[in-house]
């Protein structure tokens, strides 16, 4: 891949890959709702955040270092991911042991045997991070974007086949475990990183500085993004914990299919301007109004039509989690833009300032947390309480970024982003004062999503914003 890659294309790239791998998502997700019940997506949740916590630690930082750090040589490559065997093969060990405490935790045995297998998961996770660094360096995007369909496409498959089969919650352990090995084997067969006897401590030293605040952002982000989950399967328990955590991630699918077509290769390309923050200032301001409108589409859709959502993609058994989506779709917003600020700092080579970020925010959403779980106690006023929390999460890392990180006052910023604001408005009036009433949920979605469409693109004719699609 060329050096001088825009954008636009990067982007472009990695969206045959990842929209290809939404559609997909979206049927699985819609079998696996109906053959497995939400207690068994809350157990595996609850997993999860103990499984993603370790991988955390096991990544030290080091892909985005692999990518800032243009003088590392094939040696240090190498010396890096021999340390990251070491870490993975210790942390997963580690987890195995935890199994037993989790358990104890949460009160019930039914946590040991997965906990135990999804360790294998975890330890091929934490291996890949080097590799995966190396891939987004050379800026391999079709590389990455063909892996992740076919990896997706075949783990989701036995998932699904083990599912029919009566496995319940190990059908999604199995998807996962297949996952981080084929991602791995993918990944390693496309890099080929070797294991050295003696690797170079110089490696470490070269990439301690940027990686170790990385490293502190990712265990901070951690806690911020998976508190709700502890704490909801504490005490409000597996049923509610998989409604929640269903509409949670939902709310998170345009975020991480939209905004997060653009964010993982933004830091690859941004990293070649580290020395240049105007430059980097100007392509990073029509890409956060690119992603404003997209979040102001996307918001809207969800929060109007979050009961039809729910229904047509995982049927009555899930309308719990309706009222859950509905309200946590104030944050897609905020989430759509917030995404990519993290590849600004890292481009800016300032992952102090990202930290620094980060601490504020996870005070925010800790006590949002604990007012949802404690003073609501329910899981409606819970997705509130979250969803104020990342409006927050948003104004906090943009003062930083633009004040600190750039040098550059905020009025500014502000006087780009009227338009966005004006249509931010109107559509919140629009989807609140929605008229219509039809029978029947598919055509109640179709009304619903063509009444915000028309006056989407209404606006953005009007702004003139649409020119912003032209993203290079």
């Amino acid at each position: 891949m060329a050096e001088g890659i825009s954008i636009r294309r990067a982007t472009l790239i990695n969206a045959s890959g990842k929209y290809l791998k939404v559609i997909l998502t979206v049927l699985v997700n819609a079998v696996l709702a109906r053959l497995l019940t939400p207690y068994d997506f809350g157990i595996v949740a609850v997993i999860t955040v103990f499984t993603t916590f370790f991988t955390t630690l096991s990544d030290m930082g080091l892909g985005p270092a692999i990518v800032q750090k243009k003088q590392l040589t094939d040696n240090d490559i190498d010396s890096l991911f021999t340390y990251s065997l070491y870490i993975s093969t210790g942390l997963s060990l580690l987890f195995m042991a935890c199994a037993f405490p989790i358990a104890a935790f949460y009160r019930d045995a039914v946590y040991l045997k997965p906990a135990l297998l999804l360790a294998v998961s975890l330890f091929f996770n934490a291996l890949n991070m080097v590799p995966n660094g190396v891939l987004n360096r050379d800026k391999k995007f079709t590389v990455i974007a063909l892996r992740t369909v076919v990896v997706y496409v075949f783990s989701a498959a036995v998932a699904i086949m083990l599912a029919l089969r009566g496995w319940r919650f190990y059908a999604l352990v199995v998807q996962a475990i297949l996952s981080s090995l084929l991602q791995f084997v993918w990944n390693y067969a496309s890099t080929r990183p070797r294991l050295l006897r003696h690797p170079d401590k110089e490696a470490v030293a070269i990439v301690k500085s940027y990686s170790f605040y990385q490293l502190a952002f990712n265990v901070v982000n951690y806690f911020a993004r998976n508190l709700d989950n502890l704490l909801t399967g504490k005490f409000m328990g597996e049923v509610n914990l998989g409604n929640y955590n269903k509409a949670y991630n939902l709310m998170l699918f345009p975020v991480n299919n939209l905004s997060g077509v653009v964010s993982p290769v933004l830091h690859p390309i941004m990293s070649d301007y580290q020395n240049a923050p105007r430059e980097i200032y100007v392509r990073y301001m029509k890409l956060v109004r690119f992603l404003f409108c997209l979040g102001i589409l996307c918001a809207a859709v969800a929060y109007i039509a979050a009961d039809e959502i729910i229904g047509i993609l995982y049927g009555s058994q899930w309308a719990s989690c309706a009222s859950c989506f509905k309200l946590l779709a104030i944050a897609i917003i905020p989430q759509m833009i917030n995404c990519s600020a993290g590849a600004v700092f890292q481009a800016l080579g300032n992952t102090r300032l990202l930290f620094v970020s980060t601490c504020i925010n996870t005070v925010v959403t800790v006590l949002a947390i604990l007012v949802g779980i404690f003073a609501g106690g329910n899981i409606a006023v819970l997705s509130l309480c979250v969803a104020v929390s990342y409006v927050f999460h948003f104004l906090c890392a943009f003062w930083l970024l633009l004040r600190k990180g750039f040098g550059y006052r905020l009025s500014p910023f502000i006087l780009e982003l009227v338009p966005e604001l004006v249509m931010t408005l109107v559509m919140c009036a629009a989807v609140v004062l929605y008229p219509f009433t039809v029978q029947g949920i598919v055509w109640s979605f179709v009304v619903k999503v063509s009444y915000v469409c028309i006056l989407f693109v209404a606006m953005m004719l009007i702004s003139r914003e649409y020119k912003l699609f032209r993203l290079k």
